[in-house]
């Protein structure tokens, strides 16, 4: 049996019939495979299988996410999965409107659908960013979702980085300028807010005329520094569209630090800590050797 028909069988036990026929497998994820097929009567749907026993455990903490933050960007006409099967071999939502900005080939090479580095799509992401970051962190605990405050955001980075350091060689100058990061007052936030934690293309639906309609995948959201929801953004973009999102991420009602654009850059020059976290978390050999060339490279 393939993994669409596999996927399709999964659903039937939780009563949802679908189809094979136009199914498609998405593998891009690294804790989900997704299957997307349609039901007798026509509606897509979205099938979310986790890779590992490990990604099951946060399904009910994703779910108070998605109730937390589905009525703050429904105002603003964004959408958030509606999860309507809920289970630890599948989740599975009616798919959303709109299409993503960023895919994967079948070789695993990024097929961008939109221009990353367009002063439009800056605009629009600090809109949306300025309205998720509206939750307080009191919101957010009173719904159940994980909070970390400005101290624990700091010392979670200083923990992951010795965790890192302690199972892998790092490359000399990339040790010494996280520690230099971690020294520096002037990039960590004094307040925390609701962040999504993986804001790019990929997880971000569009209509033709370029405006946001859905957000996918709130595996990673909880209260956190802000500067998480921009990284990807200094990464695809560079320095003068993350000023252009910081600008309407201000104009829209977000409260930029004065640091907080160094803190992108910080968090987004760090992505091999984030990775070799996950290989120690998948064990992989593959995923255990890429970790180990990305900690002896610095830009």
């Amino acid at each position: 049996m393939n993994a669409i028909d596999a996927a399709i069988a999964v659903a039937s036990s939780h009563g949802l019939q679908l189809t094979s026929g136009g199914a498609t497998l998405i593998e891009a994820g690294l804790d989900y495979r997704i299957v997307m097929a349609q039901d007798r009567d026509g509606c897509r749907w979205v099938l979310r299988l986790p890779r590992r026993a490990d990604v099951s455990e946060s399904i009910a903490a994703e779910n108070r996410i998605l109730e937390l933050v589905a009525p703050v960007l429904a105002a603003a006409g964004v959408a958030v999965p509606d999860w309507q099967v809920r289970s630890p071999d599948v989740i599975a939502y009616p798919a959303l409107p709109g299409a993503p900005g960023l895919t994967l080939t079948d070789d695993g090479e990024p097929d961008w659908h939109m221009d990353a580095a367009s002063p439009d799509y800056a605009v629009r992401l600090g809109r949306l960013l300025a309205r998720l970051h509206c939750i307080t962190a009191e919101q957010a605990k009173a719904a159940g979702v994980q909070v970390r405050t400005p101290a624990r955001v700091r010392q979670s980075w200083r923990d992951d980085i010795e965790n890192v350091r302690a199972a892998f060689t790092v490359a000399p100058e990339l040790s010494e300028a996280w520690d230099s990061w971690l020294a520096d007052d002037s990039c960590w936030p004094d307040e925390t807010v609701m962040t999504h934690g993986e804001i790019y293309p990929a997880h971000l639906l569009f209509a033709e005329d370029g405006s946001v309609t859905g957000v996918l995948d709130w595996t990673t959201a909880r209260v956190d520094d802000p500067a998480r929801d921009l990284a990807a953004q200094y990464g695809a973009a560079g320095e003068d569209m993350l000023e252009v999102t910081l600008g309407a991420y201000a104009a829209a009602g977000g409260h930029p630090y004065p640091g907080l654009a160094a803190q992108a850059r910080h968090l987004w020059e760090a992505s091999p800590i984030g990775y070799a976290l996950y290989a120690l978390t998948t064990r992989a050999q593959d995923d255990l050797a890429v970790a180990a060339k990305r900690l002896q490279m610095h830009a």
